[in-house]
């Protein structure tokens, strides 16, 4: 083998164990990324559970938007009332 021949070789088997090092990096690197992301949805996971089951028991929930309608409604009136008097005032 000439001097020519076994350089090139010995560059090739650097480039190659280069390519699969960061192959590996790569790989290691993905491997981390998604059980990083397995763990984050596990735990938004529960937190979505626990806030179901908050507001699936609360009884307070139908009252209050009860009571809120009540007062947009009644805010609507006085909205009414106020526009059709304040057009007869005179300044």
């Amino acid at each position: 083998m000439n001097p020519t021949e076994h350089t090139l070789w010995v560059s090739v088997i650097i480039v190659g164990f280069v390519v699969v090092v960061a192959v590996a990096a790569l790989l290691s690197l993905l491997i981390y990324l998604i059980k990083r992301i397995d763990g984050r949805v596990d735990t938004i996971g529960a937190t979505l559970t626990a806030a179901k089951a908050n507001t699936a028991e609360t009884v307070l929930i139908p009252q209050v938007a009860t009571g809120v309608e009540a007062v947009l409604a009644e805010g609507l009136q006085h909205h009414l009332f106020l526009g059709r008097v304040l057009g007869k005032v005179k300044s």
